[in-house]
């Protein structure tokens, strides 16, 4: 009896764990682009409460930074990071810059000019670390597709 109870509390706190470390949603946007021209789309990582993630620049040779990427084949993209905030942690004894909540990353799209096609699709892959006050996660990825029409 006390093997079934310690195993279903093991599988329990295993599956608050798994579900916290996925937690986090990706979205994003993006505007028509002219040819020739530049225009600016944004990606939001939610974090929710009780989470961080560590941001692309941490302080600490020991967390895993925060990294977007957005690429479409022939397109000129360019990622801009948001400050985070200096966080002290009791398993730290430096801060660790990390982001909570509602993050937005920005990013400007570059089309050329002899660009053939009505529309353009971006691949956006996020890569995070999630943890606690108290733990982190094993880092995690999340993609999405933005579609953008060219004019």
């Amino acid at each position: 009896m006390k093997k079934i109870l310690f195993t279903s509390l093991f599988l329990a706190l295993a599956f608050i764990f798994i579900g916290e470390a996925n937690a986090q949603t990706v979205s994003g946007a993006i505007g028509a682009i002219k040819r020739g021209g530049t225009t600016r789309g944004t990606v939001t990582l939610n974090i929710p409460a009780g989470l961080h993630v560590n941001s692309n620049r941490p302080g600490s040779e020991y967390a895993i930074p925060t990294n977007v990427s957005v690429t479409s084949p022939g397109i000129k993209v360019s990622v801009v990071y948001p400050k985070g905030k200096n966080r002290k942690f009791s398993f730290s004894e430096d801060t660790i810059n990390v982001y909570d909540g509602r993050t937005t990353f920005y990013f400007s799209v570059t089309v050329p000019a002899n660009f053939k096609g009505n529309s353009v699709k971006f691949r956006v892959v996020v890569r995070y670390q999630a943890c606690t006050d108290e733990v982190c996660y094993q880092p995690k990825s999340k993609e999405i597709t933005l579609t953008a029409q060219v004019k």
